[in-house]
């Protein structure tokens, strides 16, 4: 029965996940990129000076701008990075980490237009706190006669995190990294819903779901807060370990690239061969980068909203570097981690897949690399669990409005759904969350695209007026 259902799914994800969106991802990004005369490059060093900035303009907002970079970064910095990566090569091959590369790039435009659109058209509501995203940029820019893609964005935002980025795939990871490191030959276990389970799955799901409500209850304050300690913190101690593995094997680092590019065209495969496995790499890559990064997916906005920032450009250059750390950093190091070894080639699926890379690659003991890593996953996933149940809280607000019994009685279902989602296959678990992200993308790509003219006209009276020289 299982199989059966697990089979349904991927025969949905291959649909939703084919070339028609594929396209519509990359074409709404180069669209943008060319609109925007490529304001991701030549602006690049303009973000990192307002990332760094401490001064905060007068306007109204819940966090700081960093802190909603931050709360933005804990939602993208997780699984997606480890497993997600490691799941795309396994399945694509080496050349879909090339298509992640190309999504990241042309995604960065996509990041940028869609928080300056999250900014300009936020709502504050009555009781001061703020409530922004696509659906207000899609119901206040396009029209009300668009309310209904508002809503449909908000239902898939919720599925996605219940059902997807938010839940099920990170708990799923986090208690898979402890379980094939204190458990691997599942020597105790326990039989639930018909198989059997380590214990050590069992009691690492329950102990993060506690953690995961304590914190939860406190808001997005106390969200961001967790954040801004916790994700600059794990980010460069990752980054410091993954060179470890590049700079001892920095030889095998010209071959690895070639075997990224040349797997991106299907270069390695044979006569038709080619055009399929060159289709496989892009859907694998460009699948799994959006799952990363979340460019295009609309979720980034939704926390640029509560910035502190009544500057619109300058909230989307902070919020466009999060696609540059989450993926041309961080996905770069791990794949490439993974192609050096080959640890992609071994008959390993998931985060065994990464630990094995870091196993044969790092100067350590097996045991102790392996710890390295759950550690690292243990926190990436905690806080995109986190980040991603405010993300789909608002898109409730938008749906219900503002009634707090009613999202703290969502909390406690999503806290739910991290408590059973170690139970579930990891097969099963990364095909719904792609099929969630697919159906939330359209709606804010389609958005993205008809309100370009305003998101070029915000930037050229931002530069005009010369307000990057005055922040």
């Amino acid at each position: 029965m299982l199989d059966r259902v697990t089979n349904f799914l991927s025969i949905i994800d291959d649909f939703i996940w084919g070339l028609p969106l594929i396209i519509l991802i990359l074409a709404t990004g180069l669209f943008l990129t060319f609109r925007l005369k490529g304001l991701q490059i030549r602006r690049f060093p303009l973000a990192i000076r307002y990332m760094f900035s401490s001064d905060e303009e007068d306007g109204s907002g819940e966090v700081s701008s960093f802190a909603a970079l931050c709360t933005a970064l804990s939602a993208t910095i997780g699984t997606g990075n480890i497993v997600g990566v490691a799941t795309a090569i396994v399945s694509g091959g080496p050349g879909a980490l090339f298509w992640m590369w190309m999504a990241a790039i042309v995604g960065t435009a996509t990041k940028y237009a869609e928080c300056l659109l999250a900014v300009k058209y936020r709502v504050v509501e009555k009781d001061g706190h703020i409530i922004g995203g696509p659906f207000y940029y899609i119901e206040n820019g396009m029209g009300k006669q668009f309310r209904w893609l508002a809503k449909m964005f908000a239902v898939f935002g919720i599925m996605v995190g219940l059902f997807g980025i938010g839940t099920f795939t990170q708990i799923n990871g986090i208690t898979s990294a402890v379980g094939n490191f204190f458990d691997s030959e599942n020597v105790h276990y326990v039989n639930l819903f018909g198989r059997d389970y380590s214990v050590t799955i069992v009691i690492s799901g329950i102990i993060l779901t506690i953690f995961v409500a304590l914190v939860l209850i406190g808001g997005l304050k106390r969200i961001s807060n967790v954040a801004q300690v916790v994700v600059p913190f794990m980010a460069i101690v990752y980054v410091m370990v993954v060179l470890i593995i590049l700079v001892i094997n920095y030889t095998k680092i010209p071959d690895a690239l070639a075997q990224i590019v040349e797997g991106a065209f299907g270069l390695r495969a044979f006569g038709g061969g080619m055009f399929g496995a060159m289709i496989v790499a892009m859907q694998k890559g460009i699948a799994r980068g959006i799952f990363s990064n979340e460019a295009g997916l609309g979720s980034a906005p939704i926390a640029a909203a509560a910035a502190q920032s009544k500057e619109e450009v300058r909230q989307g250059l902070i919020s466009m570097l999060g696609t540059f750390i989450d993926t041309i950093i961080i996905c770069t190091m791990t794949g490439l981690s993974i192609v050096i070894t080959g640890a992609w080639d071994m008959g390993f699926e998931g985060v065994a897949v990464t630990t094995k890379a870091f196993q044969m690659g790092l100067p350590f003991p097996e045991r102790v690399a392996a710890f390295i890593l759950m550690v690292c996953l243990v926190f990436f996933a905690f806080t995109t669990i986190l980040g991603w149940d405010y993300y789909s809280e608002k898109c409730l607000e938008y749906i219900i409005g503002n009634k707090p019994k009613a999202i703290m009685v969502y909390r406690w279902i999503y806290i739910a759904c991290i408590f059973i989602g170690p139970y579930m296959t990891v097969q099963a678990v990364w095909t719904i969350a792609d099929i969630c992200n697919g159906m939330m993308a359209i709606p804010n790509l389609i958005a993205l695209i008809a309100l370009n003219k305003v998101v070029v006209s915000e930037t050229d009276s931002f530069f005009e007026r010369g307000i990057h020289n005055k922040i």
